[in-house]
């Protein structure tokens, strides 16, 4: 059936509607080849819509094992074209299937590279899948009032749980952290407690942890001003590790700021540059915000930056044994170069 992206500065693109509900979000773009399921389970695009710049998606199905949460958590899916056939011998089902299961709209025949323009040079917008145009004023005014509201409790873990057997204490904090970061920690040799993101400093320190990883999760690093809080309390009496809203949010609690980006950073081929080795990588990345480099002090030192915009992808911490990364080192989707990311920060736990 025809269906239709109306964004909120008038613009309305037509394309063929596959599951029929309608839905509104910020209309965001992923520039990876691959990953789709990936991304669509990766809680950081709590609320929001994406536009997948690959034209071709969909053409190696589904496989439950690589899920980064438990279920979806895009609001909607846009794609040039959507492929009717899954070949794979990993897959398990049809990316059609997964999102009509899962209650989630696909717009596809969809402009992308026009569309992706738009935001490129407008910034994220709101924006509305919808199978009729027939009550365009009523739509532009739900797009006027969205907002993109308590991002992290819904992503968040309701209770505190375990998970591996390793010799060393890790507390994750879930501001809604992909598996795969779980899955790091496990391999090597950590017992991981994760716990919800308004968990308290003092409950956190029960565990006794040798290191505290602070995850990625959605919305304004601003809006959590609870979990900031924690992280000041938190700081100095474990190594810490911060991934992407951990990142901000660690310089937020250290008095630094963060500012939105236009249209974010979003695709599994950034590439940022490790200024202490002097090498390039290319990273994942999933984010609408940055750490204001204007608002840095003397006990921070960046560690790593963007080499498109040079915005900063990195940050340690001179008074505190603490270093946190703009970019997903776990990856899922995207290149594994910067895993070592992950030993620096259990050798950081054996040192103390």
């Amino acid at each position: 059936m025809k269906g239709y992206l109306v964004l909120e500065d008038g613009k309305i693109l037509t394309g063929e509607l596959l599951n029929g509900d309608d839905t509104i979000g910020e209309v965001v773009f992923n520039t990876s080849m691959t990953g789709y399921q990936e991304i669509l389970t990766d809680p950081s695009y709590y609320g929001q819509i994406v536009v997948m710049t690959y034209p071709l998606i969909g053409n190696y199905g589904i496989n439950q094992s690589f899920n980064q949460s438990k279920g979806i958590k895009v609001k909607g899916l846009v794609t040039k074209s959507i492929s009717d056939i899954d070949s794979n011998c990993q897959s398990q089902d049809s990316l059609q299937h997964f999102l009509k299961i899962n209650k989630i709209p696909l717009l596809h025949d969809i402009d992308t590279r026009y569309l992706v323009k738009i935001i490129r040079e407008k910034g994220v917008l709101k924006g509305a899948i919808t199978g009729s145009i027939r009550d365009i004023d009523t739509i532009q005014k739900e797009l006027d009032s969205y907002s993109i509201k308590d991002a992290v409790a819904n992503v968040t873990t309701q209770n505190p749980y375990k998970e591996g057997n390793g010799k060393y204490r890790i507390a994750l904090i879930d501001y809604g952290f992909k598996y795969h970061i779980l899955k790091n920690l496990i391999d090597r040799d950590c017992s991981v407690t994760v716990y919800p993101a308004k968990t308290s400093a003092e409950e956190i320190m029960d565990l006794n942890p040798h290191g505290i990883l602070l995850t990625n999760g959605p919305g304004d690093p601003q809006d959590n001003a609870e979990s900031i809080n924690t992280i000041k309390k938190l700081k100095g009496n474990a190594p810490i590790f911060g991934i992407c809203l951990g990142h901000q949010l660690m310089a937020l609690a250290c008095d630094a700021n963060t500012v939105k980006l236009k249209y974010g950073h979003r695709g599994a081929n950034h590439p940022v540059k490790d200024l202490k080795s002097n090498k390039c990588y290319m990273t994942s990345q999933n984010h609408g915000y940055s750490v204001d480099t204007e608002s840095l002090n003397n006990d921070m030192e960046v560690t790593h930056v963007n080499l498109n915009d040079n915005t900063i992808e990195g940050i340690r911490y001179k008074s505190h044994p603490s270093f946190t990364v703009q970019f997903h080192p776990e990856a899922n989707c995207g290149p594994q170069d910067t895993a070592y990311l992950f030993d620096e920060f259990i050798d950081m736990v054996r040192r103390s």
